[in-house]
């Protein structure tokens, strides 16, 4: 199976399309290559113009919310990814992901969030191309009060 099927049914099995415009939230581009990495910028759980899952891990929203909304943030990441080089076949590898949960004070399950955008990425890519550095924060606020915000840096062909 291609990683574009497979990225289309991950969007699918969550009940989501990334078919229309990815938008954007300021006045950055949502990607930007050297040479054979790209860095994507940080995407919140927006599905078309609607952040679908907001609040605060451990007290708005559950640890199993939290997860999708990372799921949503990778599948954003890589629905860029796809758009700027015609396929995700093109992905080398995942070098770096950094996941971002607006957090309860007492919530501490941080790395269990960002293990849904790493399994995600993983199912998509593969187990090479999908593994990758991680860093799992958790922070006071986040654009658009949404849940969770994640970027990463590929290396492509």
């Amino acid at each position: 199976m291609s990683r574009d099927t497979a990225f289309t049914q991950a969007a699918a099995a969550l009940g989501y399309s990334f078919d229309g415009e990815i938008k954007l939230g300021g006045n950055y581009v949502a990607l930007a290559r050297d040479g054979h990495h790209v860095y994507v910028s940080g995407q919140v759980p927006r599905v078309g113009t609607e952040v679908v899952v907001t609040g605060r891990a451990g007290r708005d929203v559950t640890l199993a919310q939290a997860q999708l909304a990372a799921k949503i943030c990778a599948l954003r990441a890589l629905a860029l990814l796809q758009r700027s080089l015609g396929s995700l076949d093109k992905v080398r590898a995942i070098l770096k992901v950094n996941v971002f949960t607006q957090s309860a004070e007492d919530f501490t399950q941080l790395s269990e969030v960002a293990d849904a955008a790493s399994g995600l990425l993983h199912e998509v890519l593969g187990p090479q191309a999908g593994a990758h550095a991680r860093t799992s924060v958790g922070v006071f606020q986040l654009p658009k009060n949404a849940t969770v915000e994640l970027d990463l840096v590929a290396v492509v062909d």
